[in-house]
């Protein structure tokens, strides 16, 4: 997919439309840019996790765990459910896990 060319002949709805999808980028990579964050969305798309499995798969207290959830769900990224006394989290949809392909391919396979 080509990136959009901006060009002197654009009407104001369609650099309106540039500027609203350049927010909404620019706050879900402030949402993955955190490690904590980066790290429950990794452990996330391998399927729904309880609170307390990530609190163990990161070594993290639960407090830290929360509030790195609670921007992730602020952001729309991930998706929670009770059941009882527990939380589960799940992806919201696939742009999480579109992106950390990305990363990893950047970022952690040896080349």
């Amino acid at each position: 997919m080509a990136l959009p060319q901006f060009s002197m002949d654009m009407d104001e709805n369609e650099l309106d439309k540039m500027v609203d999808n350049a927010t909404s980028a620019s706050n879900f990579l402030k949402a993955i840019s955190h490690e904590g964050r980066l790290m429950i969305l990794c452990h996330l798309v391998t399927g729904e996790k309880s609170v307390t499995e990530l609190e163990e798969l990161l070594a993290a207290r639960q407090a830290a765990v929360s509030q790195q959830l609670s921007r992730l769900r602020l952001e729309g990224l991930v998706i929670p459910r009770r059941d009882g006394k527990a939380i589960y989290y799940r992806l919201a949809d696939d742009r999480p896990r579109r992106i950390l392909e990305v990363v990893y391919e950047l970022f952690c396979v040896d080349k």
